[in-house]
């Protein structure tokens, strides 16, 4: 399919939900992981806590570059039922 004179890099997005959060043992860095709805790819976005500019929210939208694969059945199906929880739940922009 070609794209339209005025779709840009932008509208290539994927959205992705949090569906992990987990802290190092200093408990100042958290890392936060989102995936797809089909639980098949990921991102994490490391913060500290101490620096929390952005707000962490249900959902982000990234470019499809910045997606790793899920290697794992039973970690692909767990990332699934999460994502697919928090759409149910939250908005994309909600802060959780």
């Amino acid at each position: 399919m070609e794209r339209a004179p005025t779709e840009t890099a932008e509208d290539e997005s994927v959205r992705v939900w949090m569906v992990e959060r987990t802290y190092a043992r200093d408990e100042q860095n958290v890392v936060v992981t989102y995936a797809t709805p089909d639980g098949e790819r990921f991102v994490r976005k490391h913060r500290n806590r101490r620096v929390l500019l952005d707000p962490v929210t249900a959902a982000l939208d990234v470019s499809p570059d910045r997606l790793e694969a899920v290697e794992e059945t039973e970690r692909r199906q767990r990332y699934a039922a999460e994502a697919a929880r928090m759409a149910d739940r939250r908005d994309p922009d909600d802060e959780v």
